[in-house]
């Protein structure tokens, strides 16, 4: 398996970030880059975006939290058995996480991959 390839601009984004966000933001990337080796890492719209076969998730940290979001977040809500994405939009939901125990690996990681598999079809 080939190496999981980072960019310097998502880690310049991250080392700016608040100590404990920090620490959220670089759990959440390693866990996107690990739900799968053809996600690539791009740095746009100020935030670190994953691509493949067009959007997949994002990053975006603010003071107190980081959002995991998923630009067709709507059409996941079937996986979304226990109501945890958030937001209103069209088309984009995403995950709220404050706190480095609200990281829900094996969630995110089923996410993730259903959201790879809605570009693949």
């Amino acid at each position: 398996m080939g190496q999981i390839k980072t960019i310097e601009a998502v880690d310049q984004y991250i080392l700016k970030l608040p100590e404990d966000i920090q620490n959220i933001t670089a759990s959440l990337r390693k866990i996107i880059l690990e739900a799968s080796p053809k996600l690539v890492e791009e740095y746009k719209w100020s935030m670190p975006n994953y691509t493949y076969k067009g959007l997949v998730c994002y990053l975006q940290a603010s003071k107190k939290h980081v959002n995991l979001g998923f630009h067709r977040g709507v059409e996941l809500k079937e996986l979304d058995t226990n109501q945890l994405l958030q937001g209103t939009g069209k088309g984009m939901r995403h995950f709220r996480i404050k706190k480095m125990d609200e990281i829900q690996h094996d969630v995110f990681i089923e996410f993730i991959k259903a959201a790879i598999e809605l570009n693949e079809k």
